[in-house]
């Protein structure tokens, strides 16, 4: 079955219901609403920008053609890290983008898409659902008149390339690397020199020297951008976003002017990319991994346990300053460390123990 396919099933089996199925039924007189989405994304790159599309074409499909999406890849009507600003000025009315690249207008935002040693895509679902996450985006989000919702998550993510190998916590001080958000400041705490770029803007850097080592996704997006051909040291586990969400923003006004039932169509299909989405990545990174390896001799390496104790240490830092920035920020860093601490144990004593268990049989 084709994705599109999967994901316009899923999204409909999702609204299958009284209050929904009417308005979906397209009137044969009314224009359909074309909605401009904004994304920080290259054009149909996979994952990213195809997810952003897929939303657009599960919405017009949900709505019986009554929404359609008329969508912008990353700097084709803005800067793929101002989707925010473009949102919230009116300039678009969704965007695709992850919350940390506008870290800079509320530290708060970073915590919905990823934190330093912060959740797994399923945790990060479960603070969002039904952990009180989604009600204080809400609040982080209402300044600048933007609804957000979860429309896709990468899983945990690789922890960068480099051109050469990092095996003390002395090789990481002085290295020049791309970074957003918090994990950036992280780096910046271990003696680093983190930068934010996005994604088009990644290899030509690489090339030029301007970096040293960056971080992307995962082998299928990384190798879509052939960082191979650049850097061969590949390491892992990337501890600064270990389930990163993508953000659906929805310019407020029109998010309000929706009935209620519209509202939950919208959310509906954000939910399915956010679950599709998920899932093709687990689905395409080992394939792609494998190629990366054995046909462009990439050296998969793993962070030494100095490295990555000196990150967790700067991380519990970094996310403790964060939450002193102003009282949004002490709100949303509180429910994310209790829930955090509630998550651990259940994650260890489940999917962590089984995966443990699992590795002792080899089929």
């Amino acid at each position: 079955m084709k994705r599109r396919d999967f994901v316009t099933k899923v999204g409909l089996g999702a609204l299958a219901g009284g209050t929904l199925s009417a308005p979906a039924i397209k009137s044969a007189h009314a224009a359909p609403k074309v909605l401009k989405m904004v994304t920080s994304w290259p054009k149909n790159f996979p994952g990213l920008g195809t997810g952003a599309r897929e939303f657009g074409e599960l919405l017009e499909a949900a709505s019986g053609g009554r929404y359609q999406v008329k969508l912008y890849a990353g700097g084709e009507l803005v800067h793929p890290l101002k989707c925010h600003d473009a949102v919230q000025e009116g300039t678009a009315d969704l965007y695709h983008s992850a919350e940390y690249y506008y870290k800079g207008k509320s530290i708060s935002l970073a915590f919905f898409t990823a934190v330093p040693f912060g959740f797994t895509a399923n945790e990060m679902d479960a603070w969002l659902l039904h952990g009180g996450g989604e009600k204080l985006w809400d609040e982080a989000n209402a300044d600048f008149g933007i609804k957000a919702l979860p429309c896709g998550n990468t899983g945990s993510q690789m922890g960068g390339w480099f051109k050469k190998e990092v095996n003390t916590l002395d090789d990481m001080k002085g290295l020049k690397m791309r970074m957003p958000g918090l994990g950036g400041d992280v780096l910046k705490a271990i003696g680093a020199t983190a930068l934010t770029l996005a994604g088009s803007e990644i290899m030509p850097a690489l090339q030029a020297g301007t970096i040293d080592a960056t971080e992307w996704v995962g082998p299928w997006n990384d190798l879509a951008f052939g960082f191979y051909k650049v850097a061969k040291y590949y390491y892992s586990p990337g501890f600064h976003e270990p389930g990163a969400t993508l953000s659906l923003g929805i310019n407020k006004k029109f998010w309000d002017s929706l009935p209620k039932a519209d509202q939950q169509l919208f959310r509906a299909c954000a939910y399915a990319t956010n679950y599709s989405n998920f899932a093709e990545y687990n689905a395409k990174n080992s394939a792609s991994l494998d190629t990366l390896i054995n046909k462009h001799g990439v050296k998969l390496g793993e962070f030494s346990d100095e490295i990555f104790v000196a990150i967790g240490e700067a991380s519990k830092d970094v996310l403790a300053d964060a939450g002193k920035k102003d009282a949004m920020a002490k709100k949303v860093y509180e429910s994310f460390i209790k829930f955090r601490q509630e998550a651990v144990g259940w994650t260890k004593l489940s999917d962590q123990n089984y995966a443990n268990k699992r590795a002792l049989v080899t089929f």
